[in-house]
């Protein structure tokens, strides 16, 4: 995981790259991505940047969480009970582990995961474009309850 005050740079480059604006909203919805080690969706994202900014719409963090997807600078993790969370932190395909009771969604470091895809490579011949990894279970706080 990168330093948060690193990625965001990084973000506000791209989008600087691309000629967009930095506005102040905008730069609210990127700190919140570049720091977002809990994966926010949409709404929490919103939550967040509403309390400085209250006049911000849901559509605006939409529209600008999606132009960070479109540039390759956040990860969108799509689950099948239709809620997506983002990662503005790690942009690299990785594991997740993901409570079915808070949602709460954790990268655990799994050093075993490049040698499991040459694996997966020299079984079956397939040439992996991106992968995802999802574990599903009980966060030790919600076992607690």
């Amino acid at each position: 995981m990168q330093n948060s005050a690193e990625r965001l740079e990084k973000m506000i480059h791209k989008l600087r790259d691309h000629d967009h604006r930095i506005t102040p909203q905008r730069l609210a919805i990127l700190k919140v991505l570049a720091a977002s080690e809990g994966h926010p969706s949409v709404e929490q994202i919103y939550a967040r940047v509403k309390t400085d900014f209250p006049t911000t719409s849901l559509a605006t963090i939409y529209k600008n969480v999606s132009l960070m997807k479109s540039l390759g600078e956040v990860l969108e993790l799509g689950f099948s009970d239709d809620s997506n969370r983002y990662d503005g932190n790690n942009l690299y395909p990785h594991p997740h582990l993901v409570c079915t009771h808070c949602k709460k969604i954790i990268d655990p470091d799994l050093s075993m995961l490049p040698g499991l895809t040459r694996e997966l490579v020299q079984e079956t011949g397939f040439r992996i474009l991106n992968h995802r990894m999802d574990f599903f279970g009980i966060c030790p706080e919600c076992q607690d309850n």
